[in-house]
């Protein structure tokens, strides 16, 4: 066996577990946070966690497969880097509400910008392996149509800056904002399954040899 393969390979798979498992954790979630609105805390807690390791493990993905793609630079190194500031945004808005520095609208605001740059990284990244034989096109296609409902979350960004927190006297925009969410609790999580199960086989899928 080719060693530099046998490499890759092993990374592939270590990257894919490392996908599924965010995709697992985002859809705890979803779960706990619907769990949250029937019976109340611990699950709200448990919620503003789960996020914030999303944020963490989303970051971690970034930084281990750039590189390991063909994305046309500069593009793909300024959306890797806006990835990460963007998963940096989302561990910072769940330490936010965890440690009660702000209230959940603040923070929830702060962590749906930080999604919004990683939809950036994910529309760029996606796109780019819309020809690539390593990647199903819908892999790619849910790719990009997931990137583009996160990147909703740019309209959050003044909130952020204004230091919007009381839900009552929130603007309407705020709602269109968090529309972000079903990219990020929906689609970003079945995207992350889809593409951890992916790099687990490529290494025996006939188009990995193409």
């Amino acid at each position: 066996m080719d060693p530099a393969r046998d490499r890759r390979d092993r990374r592939d798979r270590r990257d894919g577990t490392l996908a599924v498992v965010l995709g697992v954790v985002l859809f705890v979630s979803v779960a706990t946070l619907a769990i949250f609105f029937v019976v109340g805390d611990p699950f709200g807690t448990i919620n503003d966690w789960t996020i914030g390791i999303a944020g963490l493990l989303t970051g971690l993905l970034l930084v281990v497969r750039e590189g390991r793609e063909q994305v046309p630079a500069p593009a793909g190194g300024i959306a890797v880097a806006l990835g990460v500031l963007g998963a940096v945004l989302v561990v910072a808005g769940a330490g936010l509400v965890i440690t009660g520095t702000t209230g959940f609208l603040l923070a929830g605001l702060v962590e749906t910008v930080g999604f919004a740059l990683v939809g950036v990284w994910l529309l760029v990244f996606s796109a780019a392996q819309r020809r690539s034989p390593r990647w199903p096109r819908g892999l790619a296609t849910l790719g990009v149509v997931t990137g583009v409902v996160m990147a909703l979350g740019f309209v959050a960004s003044p909130g952020v800056l204004a230091g919007f927190d009381d839900m009552n006297a929130a603007p309407w925009w705020i709602w269109v904002a968090f529309l972000a969410w079903l990219g990020i609790f929906v689609l970003f999580p079945i995207w992350s399954l889809w593409c951890g199960t992916t790099l687990r086989r490529v290494e025996s899928s006939p188009v990995a040899d193409a």
